[in-house]
């Protein structure tokens, strides 16, 4: 429990710290030739996904074993079941080159720090759940088209109690698989659904 905790207190002072250096000297790096440079964004992505992974390691505690190697390239499809706040960093350090944009909650993209920024940053597909809006739909699959990254969508829509699969919200994956041809890749984590909420660390 004392670990836990000590990795909590950990992210709690770094993530405030690495928001401001993502927004004074990554964002505008990453656009200093007017245009997004991947190699920065996929560089910068990679070492939030490290330093997450390293202080569930090494100050929680945690054993992670190897992770599966996917492709990144574009018409990757990733589908992922969503067990705890680790899915993100360990879908990141899956993919073997750029980084993995993944469908969001809009809410997310706002007052959370360095997590809001980095949404907007790396333009990940943002909605609202339970409003499978047509306008909504039409906006996840253009983005599905025309996304030079992989896609990664949790059909789940929310983490889950007790580690089982839950029931898919299908209108957003449908409407991304008919969007354009795709590599899909089924990721599956198991093991972390004890540490789904804050308060379980």
């Amino acid at each position: 429990m004392i670990r836990g905790w000590a990795a909590l207190a950990t992210v709690a002072v770094t993530f405030p710290a690495l928001d401001l250096v993502q927004r004074v000297a990554i964002a505008p790096w990453s656009r200093r030739r007017g245009y997004p440079d991947q190699e920065v964004l996929t560089r910068w992505k990679g070492t939030l996904a490290d330093l997450s992974l390293g202080v569930v390691r090494g100050i929680g505690g945690a054993t992670i074993r190897d992770l599966p190697r996917i492709p990144g390239h574009a018409g990757t499809l990733i589908v992922m079941n969503h067990q705890s706040l680790l899915d993100i960093p360990l879908l990141v350090k899956s993919v073997t080159h750029g980084y993995p944009r993944f469908v969001t909650r809009r809410r997310y993209a706002k007052g959370i720090p360095l997590i809001s920024h980095l949404l907007r940053l790396y333009g990940h597909p943002l909605v609202d759940p339970g409003r499978g809006t047509a306008e909504q739909l039409t906006e996840l699959a253009e983005t599905a088209r025309t996304s030079e990254q992989p896609i990664a969508i949790f059909p789940e829509g929310t983490r889950t109690r007790d580690g089982r699969i839950g029931r898919f919200q299908r209108a957003g994956l449908r409407a991304m698989l008919g969007a354009r041809d795709w590599d899909v890749y089924v990721l599956v984590g198991d093991g972390m659904w004890q540490c789904a909420r804050i308060d379980d660390f």
